[in-house]
């Protein structure tokens, strides 16, 4: 799959996305910290405390991530599709994260890991991108 592989390339260049999934057929999508493991593998971080880990965990779910407010002039998206599960990393993984936020809306930062198995992976890009910021229509 050629497109996972470019898609997990470009992940690594950024440490946060946002993952969706449904909870009792609502959707929602929350911010999670990744990494890409020395084995290919996609890791979130999120915090316990909002409970959306419990939802996640066995469910399908989309993860996307971009560049998008980099002002480079190539912006990139990259999407995630596939089956989440609460794994406890290794140290090497669990250490790839970095410091783990202090607080979560004013609650220390709980946090819970999951793997997502990817079945789908898209990249999108925009080339020739305009100079990042609002441009007003006169």
């Amino acid at each position: 799959m050629p497109d996972e592989f470019r898609a997990l390339e470009l992940l690594g260049r950024t440490p946060y996305g946002r993952v969706s999934a449904s909870l009792r057929a609502l959707p929602f999508t929350t911010i999670a910290r990744h990494v890409v493991t020395e084995e290919g593998l996609l890791l979130l971080r999120l915090h316990r405390g909002y409970g959306y880990h419990r939802a996640l965990d066995g469910s399908v779910v989309s993860y996307q991530a971009d560049n998008v407010t980099a002002g480079e002039p190539e912006t990139w998206a990259v999407q995630f599709t596939g089956t989440a599960g609460v794994v406890c990393p290794g140290p090497a993984d669990h250490d790839a994260f970095g410091r783990t936020p202090a607080l979560a809306d004013g609650e220390p930062f709980d946090p819970v890991f999951l793997h997502i198995e990817p079945v789908f992976a898209k990249v999108h890009t925009l080339t020739d991108v305009p100079a990042f910021g609002y441009v007003s229509s006169g």
